[in-house]
C-alpha cells in the first residue's frame, strides 16, 4: 500500500503523511495508481458538484476549477508552465530547452498558456454543467492520470535525477500495460463520452510525444505534466461541446 500513498501525496495535497522515506522501487509501483488518484480526484468534483446543488452555473464551474487546482496544488500547471517557456524559448534546441524548463521564474508565454488553459476549463465546465453532465467530470481526471504511465513507459526520460528517473527505472513494466487497459476499459463503460474521451486523449498523447521526442528525445517530468493538463483540457472542452 505504500505505493498508493505515495502517489496520492504526490498527485493531490490531500492530507496524507508517508511513515518514512520511500524506496525508488516504492516510487516506480507508484505509477500503478496514477489511474486511481485521478478516480478519486473525479469523485470529488463529482461529490462537491451535487453539494452545490442549484447554485449559478457560472459559480459552480468557478468553484469547481478551484476545487480542482485545489487538489492538485497546481503541480502539472506548473509543468505546463516550464514547458511551454522552454518551448518557445529553446529555438529548437534540446540543451536551452531543458536549461530553460529548470529555471523557476515563468515568463509571458507561460502566463499566457496558464490563462488560456484555465480559461478553456472554465467554458467547458459551464457547458457541461448546462447539459447536465456533471457525472463525466469523473472520467476526466481520471483518464489523464493514465496518461503519465503510459508515457513514462514508452518513453526515454532524458533528465538525470530527480523523481522523474526513479519513476523512469523502476516502473513496473509488466503490471503497468495491464492496470492501464483496465482503466481504460472501465473508462469505455461509459459509452460514447467514454470513447470520445479516449480517442480526444489518445490524439494528444501522440501528437505530444512527437513533439518531446523530436525536441529531447523523450520525456521529463515537466513535458509528463504538461501532458496532462493539456489532455485534460481537450477531453473536457470535447465531452462539453
Amino acid at each position: 500500500m505504500t505505493a498508493w500513498w505515495i502517489a496520492l501525496q504526490f498527485l493531490t495535497r490531500l492530507p496524507v503523511t508517508l511513515a518514512g522515506m520511500p524506496t525508488p522501487e516504492q516510487v516506480g509501483r507508484s505509477l500503478l495508481f496514477y489511474p486511481l488518484v485521478g478516480l478519486v480526484i473525479g469523485l470529488l468534483l463529482l461529490a462537491a458538484q451535487q453539494l452545490l446543488g442549484d447554485s449559478a452555473v457560472l459559480l459552480q464551474a468557478a468553484l469547481l476549477l478551484t476545487l480542482w487546482v485545489g487538489i492538485s496544488g497546481g503541480l502539472h500547471l506548473d509543468g505546463l508552465a516550464d514547458s511551454a517557456d522552454a518551448w518557445v524559448g529553446g529555438f529548437g534546441d534540446k540543451e536551452r530547452t531543458l536549461a530553460i524548463m529548470k529555471d523557476p521564474r515563468s515568463g509571458p508565454i507561460a502566463v499566457v498558456m496558464l490563462v488560456l488553459l484555465l480559461l478553456l476549463k472554465f467554458a467547458a465546465l459551464v457547458a457541461l454543467l448546462e447539459n447536465d453532465s456533471g457525472l463525466l467530470l469523473v472520467v476526466v481526471p481520471w483518464l489523464a492520470r493514465c496518461l503519465p504511465p503510459l508515457l513514462f513507459i514508452t518513453t526515454p526520460y532524458v533528465r538525470a535525477g530527480g523523481l522523474g528517473q526513479a519513476l523512469a527505472e523502476h516502473l513496473p513494466r509488466r503490471q503497468l500495460p495491464w492496470v492501464l487497459a483496465a482503466n481504460v476499459g472501465l473508462i469505455l463503460l461509459f459509452g460514447w463520452p467514454g470513447l470520445l474521451a479516449v480517442l480526444v486523449a489518445g490524439t494528444v498523447f501522440f501528437y505530444l510525444r512527437v513533439l518531446m521526442l523530436k525536441r529531447l528525445g523523450g520525456t521529463t517530468g515537466d513535458t509528463a505534466g504538461a501532458l496532462l493538463e493539456i489532455a485534460e483540457c481537450a477531453v473536457l472542452v470535447a465531452l462539453a461541446c
